[in-house]
């Protein structure tokens, strides 16, 4: 039985991997975070009436009064890393939903993974299909090496780009390398409306409520397109990965940077 704790659980994500933890016979939860909450247990909470499991405002004494094996991570990008190291730290094996890490924060994770030889996983997207579609897309950019990449999601979320259009870019980077697309004497009328840029393709952002999170990966060529879109329309879609994430990084021995590589 894998002993996991959830911060964040009192956000939409972390709400639901805090339900998946619950109904997976292979898991026990062990202890839920959020800094806000003002509970105690977890069954004041009406949607939890019957789990009795201690609610903690502060990580440093929920480490001293449970002891877990994954550190399932679903906050914001302010606290995250601080999380990540923390939970490494305390000998936990951090599952990381949480967004906005910068290249060198990752860097800097799993250099800590490595000293502390504990496995671990930060997957910008948890669904398996989003993981394909940025599979499928790099694999199309060596013969469309024109793309732009359009990413949409609910209104509340924090960062922009997502993180998966950023791994998604990242992964296209990697097949084709750096590659100047559209007019170069191009001029923007109103700053921002061509997107962000990386490595000379277009990153776009919408955020919008009613949606969930979205991704379509637009190529160009002479006399012909192609779009890889991916749609997750309930956060279930994430939950088999967060899942499988938790048991394959009981195994590692390193962090490992997207769910494409653990499966």
């Amino acid at each position: 039985m894998i002993k996991i704790v959830v911060a964040g659980f009192k956000g939409k994500m972390g709400l639901t991997a805090t339900k998946m933890v619950l109904e997976n016979e292979k898991f026990s939860l062990v202890g839920v975070l959020d800094p806000h909450s003002s509970e105690k247990r977890l069954n004041e909470l009406s949607e939890f009436s019957t789990v009795d499991v201690p609610v903690f405002q502060d990580k440093e004494l929920m480490v001293k009064e449970v002891q877990a094996d994954v550190w399932i991570d679903f906050t914001i990008p302010t606290v995250a890393f601080k999380n990540t190291c923390f939970a490494l730290g305390k000998g936990i094996r951090p599952v990381v939903g949480t967004t906005g890490f910068t290249e060198s924060e990752v860097k800097e994770v799993q250099q800590l993974a490595k000293d502390k030889n504990l496995g671990g996983l930060i997957a910008p997207n948890f669904a398996i299909g989003a993981v394909l579609m940025m599979e499928f897309a790099a694999k199309a950019s060596k013969y469309f090496p024109d793309v732009e990449i359009t990413e949409m999601h609910h209104d509340n979320k924090l960062d922009a780009p997502s993180g998966t259009a950023i791994k998604t870019a990242e992964m296209i980077f990697a097949e084709r390398g750096h590659h100047e697309q559209g007019n170069p004497e191009e001029k923007e009328l109103i700053k921002g409306a061509r997107g962000a840029d990386y490595k000379g393709m277009k990153i776009h952002s919408v955020r919008l409520p009613g949606l969930v999170a979205h991704q379509q990966v637009q190529f160009g060529s002479v006399g012909e397109g192609l779009v890889i879109r991916h749609d997750s329309f309930d956060r279930s879609s994430f939950m088999t990965g967060v899942a499988l994430g938790c048991e394959k990084v009981m195994s590692l021995h390193e962090l490992a940077y997207g769910l494409e590589n653990i499966l």
